[in-house]
């Protein structure tokens, strides 16, 4: 079956990045924001860890942003867990921006993305949804790209799963209303961009910012940069 639309991660893939060092830096940049309101900030970026872990397993059951703050709510009661929300939303709106330093840019992402646009495929954000919709809008920024050029883009606002489950990709093809089965995701971590394969989708791993943990044999699965997305979906 030959696919009508094309899945992108954003993180190492539209977005060059060293993922471990940008949410080293992500996460010690929110604590200096709650730090002055009484937060203590290993304290805080343990929770966030706690948080994030909550989400990574989260089964469909409620959204992950429910799941995230399930956990805050648990380690710092419910008033100190809503004042942090507010204190992160005004980080998330006027300082997370700053953190786009210890990101790349490769202008091949923003070119292909409206190439296979004009050509007629609808293109989705299928990152993993465990940013607040501010966050991932910012980053799609650093890319060159705007959020309204994707038809969906996950958060962890609109997300009940994540990577690597194949229930996220199953909710992702059903919010575009779309068979799996005409769906390629494209992806730079093998470990959670080859799960699409589960749901019946097809996946090229972008090789530029490759994670590959697992150290997964690539030969007979399609990778490579950008043009050879390109290539491979003008041979499909």
């Amino acid at each position: 079956m030959s696919f009508s639309t094309v899945l992108f991660d954003l993180d190492g893939t539209l977005l060059p990045m060293d993922l471990d060092l940008f949410l080293q830096k992500y996460f010690s940049s929110a604590a200096e924001k709650l730090a002055p309101h009484g937060y203590d900030p290993e304290e805080f970026i343990s929770a966030l860890w706690k948080g994030s872990l909550a989400m990574l397993k989260n089964n469909g059951s409620r959204t992950n942003d429910k799941a995230f703050w399930e956990v805050m709510n648990g380690i710092y009661g419910e008033v100190r867990a809503k004042r942090s929300e507010e204190i992160l939303e005004d980080f998330y709106r006027n300082d997370f921006d700053s953190l786009r330093i210890h990101c790349g840019f490769d202008p091949a992402a923003a070119q292909t993305v409206r190439k296979l646009k004009a050509l007629g495929y609808r293109v989705a954000l299928a990152t993993n949804p465990l940013f607040p919709h501010m966050a991932t809008e910012s980053r799609i920024s650093w890319t060159g790209l705007s959020p309204d050029e994707f038809e969906l883009y996950t958060t962890f606002e609109n997300s009940t799963f994540s990577k690597p489950s194949t229930g996220y990709y199953l909710e992702v093809a059903e919010k575009l209303d779309v068979d799996p089965k005409a769906c390629l995701m494209v992806g730079n971590d093998t470990s959670d961009d080859l799960e699409a394969q589960k749901a019946g989708m097809d996946v090229f791993i972008l090789t530029n910012n490759l994670i590959n943990k697992k150290n997964i044999d690539l030969t007979a699965i399609p990778h490579g940069d950008f043009s050879d997305l390109l290539d491979y979906i003008e041979r499909k």
